[in-house]
């Protein structure tokens, strides 16, 4: 099934279905937020177990840092 074939079959439910689909789309779209939110915290806790990550509260130390 293409792209297509979804916005066509969509287009052709009632709009009750429409807004079942919307509010399901945005659900599968904060699950993905989230799923994605949790991988980069697990990412950083490993660096942070590593010792690979640092952190300033200076300006120009934290741009420094950003360059590398």
């Amino acid at each position: 099934m293409t792209f297509n074939d979804v916005v066509e079959g969509i287009k052709s439910l009632s709009t009750d279905e429409k807004e079942e689909i919307q509010s399901l789309l945005q659900q599968y779209l904060r699950e993905e937020r989230r799923d994605k939110i949790y991988e980069n915290f697990q990412a950083a806790q490993k660096e942070q177990q590593q010792g690979n990550l640092k952190f300033s509260n200076q300006i120009d130390e934290l741009r420094q840092l950003i360059k590398e």
